[in-house]
């Protein structure tokens, strides 16, 4: 995300606000209005049609709304390391809560670790013992950890706990998953071991099993045993990530079904920081996790310790079949700016993290890449330099520092500046541009048209951000999800200038919203998708599509667009002609589709109708009524060349027609 700094335009946004609120209230009285006719022309003929950037709809994640901490990336454990706090002891330890009194247990935390980058530890100084005049509770004394708002247990489902252990003393631990009460006792193990045996900071795993489901539980650390015992890294992982690889696999899986063909990362404000020093640093968040120093996103207000990396949004991207793209800071933060004649390190840094995606099993970088377990290069070819900062001082000098020193080692590498296309030239030049686009839906629904005029030479754009904001979006409303809609279509017709897009945000927990709307919304145990969401399914099958020119004829109503593609289906290599209609107003109506220059027929069955609509433009999901706002399939009878349709007020519409196989060839 880019939230915006020194732009006067953002100033109307109250007003603009007020007035959308003020139209969607006339606009339900309305609703049902007086239908109207109209016509569509596709134009499917080779001589007009032209191929869509094969990368032309992908994900932009960011680290905000607790998308990767407690979310995509799967670990329990909340402030597992003890770092949260900051680096001096004795420090805050939330969210881990201790469990006794101080007559029973003396909790801490000091900078004994075993880990260098890690330095802080837990100290649990238990007085009481099983027997003798202090004799400890029922259950014992100790801590526990909440996760991230409530851990998700499930029956018969394997997790592995893994923590680091110290004591010159007897121990006799007890780990368990509990209840969020502590009552009810899911899964246990006990750690025994005499006095020699923890003496050095000494690592255990193991696994344990649920025998009953608990959406809201903890992890439990405790002993009935007098003595002085270190607790370091301690981590619990569930065995059923996506693709093994540590993604919570319901939250990935939705992301696999957008069919992404790129994955920007690590964010925009989150990849910059406030300040430099809470920048995404890559270098520190590659590594055992146990070495990461972890990091306080100050963009977005909240400790990750950075178990999702560098390294792991690159295998993201490989498991999702998507180019990855990553955003590396550019010497700028929201404060701060690192002036050109001193960003020669940096420029390193980020040649530096090339190397650990590409580079050879024998270069420094690349070696340790293999060593966490990837052999082969990761397939980074874009690299997006900062973050929107154009205005500032120092972007333009140092933006070159960056190309020239990529483009040296690394010259297939594509580079995204944040300026705008005019002021790109062979002295500042670049492969892409990046363009962020925040709106009202109207506003919104009217830029389908943004890039008509664009020049059609030079570097294309990437739309990495977009977003329908304000109060007719709510936390994500059909109305929003059209009016993005409606944008997309315009891209799709302008994909010769637009080579990528994407929307942002992509997640959030229920439990911490720093932003609205979002795409898919989550907690410990549940998801579902915002109307956006749902939406962006109708152009998953977009991205290296043939793209045909449509033209729509109605009187007196403006609030119609559309676009045609062919596509082929992987599954059985069936080509379908996908004609996508957006109503963003209040009339239904009767369209008369006519395609003209198919090779081929349309097959007398086999076509489908797809709508995404709902009661009311202002209607959202939610847990309760996941699907309230969600596509709604249906057989297409009698398809033909020339047909007519009902399309419904506030809606969106895709006629998939399938093709005859013999004759059609695409792009």
């Amino acid at each position: 995300m880019a939230v915006p700094r020194g732009y006067a335009g953002y100033l109307l946004r109250p007003a603009i606000v007020v007035l959308c609120a003020l139209c969607w209230t006339s606009s339900v009285t309305v609703r049902f209005a007086v239908g109207q006719t109209g016509q569509l022309s596709v134009d499917a003929s080779l001589q007009t049609a032209r191929k869509i950037p094969d990368k032309m709809f992908g994900i932009f994640f960011e680290e905000i709304n607790h998308a990767g901490a407690g979310g995509l990336w799967a670990e329990l454990v909340s402030n597992r390391g003890f770092e949260a706090g900051g680096p001096n002891t004795p420090s805050n330890i939330d969210p881990w809560f201790i469990i006794g009194n101080e007559s029973s247990i003396i909790v801490g935390t000091d900078r004994t670790s075993s880990f260098e980058r890690n330095p802080v530890a837990l100290r649990m100084e238990v007085l009481c013992d099983s027997k003798g005049t202090n004799v400890c509770p029922s259950g014992g004394v100790g801590v526990y950890n909440p996760g991230y708002w409530g851990m998700n247990i499930e029956r018969r489902k394997s997790y592995k706990v893994s923590l680091h252990i110290r004591s010159s003393d007897a121990v006799s631990l007890s780990v368990s998953l509990r209840s969020s009460d502590g009552l009810q006792k899911l899964a246990s193990r006990t750690i025994t071991g005499g006095k020699k045996q923890f003496t050095n900071w000494t690592k255990i795993e193991f696994h344990l099993k649920s025998s009953i489901n608990n959406t809201n539980s903890r992890l439990q650390i405790t002993t009935t045993k007098t003595g002085v015992v270190w607790l370091d890294q301690v981590s619990v992982m569930p065995s059923d990530t996506y693709m093994g690889h540590g993604f919570r696999k319901d939250l990935a899986s939705m992301l696999a079904d957008l069919k992404p063909q790129f994955l920007k990362f690590p964010g925009g404000n989150y990849a910059m920081g406030n300040y430099l020093r809470n920048a995404f640093q890559w270098g520190d968040t590659v590594g055992p996790w146990e070495e990461r120093p972890g990091h306080f996103n100050d963009a977005w207000g909240y400790w990750t310790d950075d178990g999702l990396g560098f390294f792991e949004f690159l295998q993201l991207a490989e498991d999702l079949r998507a180019s990855p793209v990553w955003v590396v800071n550019d010497g700028a933060s929201a404060n701060e700016e690192v002036s050109t004649a001193r960003i020669a390190s940096l420029v390193k840094d980020v040649v530096d993290g090339i190397e650990f995606a590409r580079g050879g099993p024998k270069t420094t970088w690349g070696s340790v890449r293999v060593a966490m377990g990837h052999p082969q290069p990761f397939k980074l070819d874009y690299v997006a330099i900062g973050n929107q900062e154009c205005w500032m001082l120092y972007y333009r000098g140092n933006y070159q520092k960056f190309y020239s020193a990529i483009k040296a080692s690394y010259p297939d590498i594509n580079i995204v500046s944040s300026c705008d296309k005019s002021t790109i030239s062979p002295s500042n030049p670049a492969d892409l541009y990046d363009v962020h686009v925040y709106a009202s839906s109207a506003n919104m629904f009217s830029r389908t048209s943004m890039f008509d005029n664009t020049p059609r030479s030079g570097p294309k754009a990437i739309v990495s951000e977009y977003a329908v904001t304000g109060n007719d979006a709510g936390k994500g409303t059909l109305v929003a999800a059209l009016a993005e809609a409606a944008f997309l279509v315009g891209l799709e017709k302008n994909s010769d200038v637009v080579e990528m897009a994407s929307c942002a945000p992509l997640f959030v927990n229920d439990n911490d919203r720093r932003w609205s709307p979002d795409a898919i919304v989550f907690n410990s145990w549940q998801h579902y998708g915002c109307p956006n969401y749902w939406m962006l399914h109708f152009f998953k099958d977009s991205s290296g599509a043939t793209f045909h020119p449509t033209t729509m004829q109605i009187s007196s109503y403006d609030q119609m667009v559309a676009s045609a593609i062919t596509w082929q289906s992987p599954k059985d290599k069936s080509t379908y002609l996908k004609i996508k209609v957006v109503n963003f107003g209040s009339k239904a109506v009767d369209l008369n589709i006519t395609v003209a220059g198919l090779e081929s027929g349309i097959k007398s069955s086999g076509s489908k109708k797809t709508v995404l609509t709902s009661a009311a433009p202002l209607d959202e999901n939610s847990f309760q009524q996941p699907e309230k706002v969600a596509p709604v399939s249906s057989p297409l009878a009698d398809a033909t060349q020339q047909m007519g349709v009902s399309v419904s007020p506030y809606s969106l519409t895709s006629f998939d027609l399938l093709l005859e196989p013999s004759k059609h060839s695409s792009i």
